[in-house]
């Protein structure tokens, strides 16, 4: 099914059926990976988040398959299926949007499948945020500029822990990816400006990245509030703003590729006593002493 190992019960044995959770992208069907279409392709029953995964993900579904859409089911609901699975010895593919590991409700569903010993896997998928910075058409991080990215949301519905507070985190005026915070604009406005980012920190939002009604909006942080309003956007949208949004035709090359930096598989600025040949820690493939590895 996949090349990563099933986790199995603390018994030794295998129960019977399994789960595996599979990220199926932002939304393109085309990013759906391929061991994710494997997967899928091989499941006896699909659970389906019908409105955040399109309906093409689901042709590389079995014909045959059972499908169960998430959208009008409870967890228990879930949950009762993952427990036929295990009686029935069937393998029960749980699509998630984006990646499974963030903001995908994943936690309450491995600790069902423990608690029943049920044999669970995770594949990972294209994530929301790598999606955004496609369609931006730029990376993220920048030497000397931004190298750090604050991946969060603003506390609506679900509070947030005492220590994770969206004004302390604007405070470090890093990068910031924020998720599920569109439902109140004025107030994140307002959280994002009394943490310190200035008002014309470069702000982008993305409405349903990698669909076809994609919309990709730029505008300044105070400028957001309106922005939100003016697009009414108020659900399936990113926010991303800061300092790797900047326009930067610096030249700010990164270290590792420039003349001067050697490593086992670039030679250029090595001591000539770990060039290959010569008995040294290079000789048998292994890195040269004092360079680091390749990226």
């Amino acid at each position: 099914m996949s090349d990563g190992p099933v986790p199995t019960p603390a018994g030794g044995e295998p129960a019977a059926g399994r789960v595996i959770f599979v990220g199926a992208g932002p939304g393109a069907a085309d990013l759906l990976t391929l061991r994710g279409a494997r997967v899928l392709g091989q499941a006896d029953v699909v659970v389906w988040p019908r409105s955040l995964v399109p309906p093409e993900v689901m042709e590389h579904a079995r014909p045959d398959a059972e499908v169960l859409t998430s959208d009008d089911h409870t967890l228990e609901d879930v949950i009762a299926l993952f427990s036929r699975a295990k009686l029935e010895g069937l393998t029960v593919c749980r699509l998630q949007s984006g990646d499974p590991s963030l903001y995908a409700t994943l936690h309450e569903q491995i600790n069902a499948c423990r608690r029943m010993d049920l044999a669970y896997e995770i594949v990972p998928g294209v994530g929301s945020l790598s999606a955004m910075a496609a369609a931006l058409g730029q990376e993220l991080t920048v030497p000397e500029v931004a190298q750090s990215l604050i991946l969060t949301r603003r506390a609506v519905r679900v509070p947030m822990p005492d220590n994770e507070q969206l004004v302390d985190f604007a405070r470090h005026g890093a990068t910031m990816a924020l998720y599920l915070s569109v439902r109140r604009p004025r107030e994140l406005q307002a959280d994002l400006l009394e943490g310190g980012y200035a008002p014309d920190t470069p702000t982008a939002i993305g409405y349903r990245v990698s669909w076809p009604d994609e919309r990709i909006i730029r505008c300044r942080l105070d400028e957001l509030a309106a922005t939100l309003k003016a697009e009414r956007i108020t659900t399936q949208a990113l926010i991303v703003l800061g300092p790797g949004l900047r326009d930067d035709e610096q030249e700010r090359r990164s270290h590792v590729y420039r003349p001067t930096y050697g490593h086992r598989y670039r030679r250029l600025g090595s001591p000539a006593r770990y060039r290959e040949g010569d008995g040294g820690p290079a000789a048998d493939g292994g890195p040269a002493a004092g360079t680091p590895e390749a990226p």
